[in-house]
């Protein structure tokens, strides 16, 4: 049977248009958001009545409720909703503009809340459902210059691990995906925004975070449609993973980034004992 997919964040040449490609390859039916619907248009007109663009702040709650019941009207529920929207820039702790920093908040995770707590009422009466959030490996893997969105998204993964437990026995089944770099239009934009950095003592740093991403645009070893089966493929497993990394540099980095958390963890693993109240 065809399932029908709620997808944020659809902007042409990104990760949402490739999920809603792939799931309609599949013979399924997607409900798409966007800032700017209109550029969607003719790519929507392939697919007639399968698919559904609906305009969307993300950030307005009002307006989150509004678009997941006119998916739900249209197409008489949710089957999987994919929270992919969201944004990243570089900054230092210390000096990114606040308003900056919490704009990505919003946007990267509370945001994400608002589109989850409104399509789980739906799935809950219907005893059934899937919610994949999009993360990152910057998820798993903060860096300099880079805390803020790491941030974002490790919150992401946290609210994800407690909902994958609180919602499986409603029948609902929820995956976390981390990818690295893929080709999308994501670092499209670090080009014509310099560093924007107030204390000198940081400016290098973002420099170098700003060129790398300058020079990895366009050639991005992610190939966005095989990221998005491969989160179908895992959906289809039994049981499903409760999260899946997409992309062998990103999957390298992880698992390099563990082993080595978890070394450095038994390494003081006295000094953690220690801290009881003796038995």
């Amino acid at each position: 049977m065809s399932r029908t997919w709620f997808i944020t964040g659809g902007t042409p040449g990104n990760f949402g248009v490739a999920f809603a490609e792939t799931a309609l390859d599949t013979g399924d039916r997607v409900t798409l958001t966007s800032r700017r619907p209109q550029e969607l248009a003719t790519w929507a007109e392939q697919y007639g009545d399968r698919v559904l663009v609906v305009p969307l702040e993300l950030t307005d709650p009002a307006q989150v409720q509004r678009a997941v019941r006119t998916a739900e009207e249209h197409f008489g529920g949710i089957d999987v909703l994919v929270n992919n929207a969201g944004r990243g820039w570089y900054g230092s702790i210390e000096a990114m503009d606040e308003s900056a920093m919490r704009a990505m908040f919003e946007l990267n995770f509370f945001a994400v809340l608002s589109v989850t707590r409104a399509a789980l009422p739906g799935m809950r009466a219907r005893g059934n459902g899937w919610i994949v959030n999009v993360s990152s490996v910057a998820g798993l893997i903060s860096a300099p210059g880079f805390g803020y969105y790491s941030a974002t998204k490790y919150a992401i993964e946290a609210i994800t691990d407690a909902l994958h437990d609180e919602v499986a026995p409603q029948g609902i089944s929820v995956l976390t995906v981390e990818p690295g770099a893929f080709r999308t239009n994501a670092y499209s934009g670090f080009a014509n925004e310099p560093v924007d950095e107030r204390i000198p003592d940081y400016h290098d740093i973002l420099e170098e975070v700003r060129a790398a991403f300058v020079g990895m645009d366009g050639v991005q070893p992610g190939d966005p449609h095989r990221g998005a089966r491969a989160v179908i493929a895992a959906m289809a497993q039994n049981p499903p993973p409760r999260r899946l990394i997409l992309g062998n540099s990103g999957y390298d980095a992880v698992i390099d980034t563990l082993e080595k958390n978890l070394a450095a963890i038994r390494a003081n693993e006295t000094l953690s004992r220690s801290a009881d109240f003796p038995s």
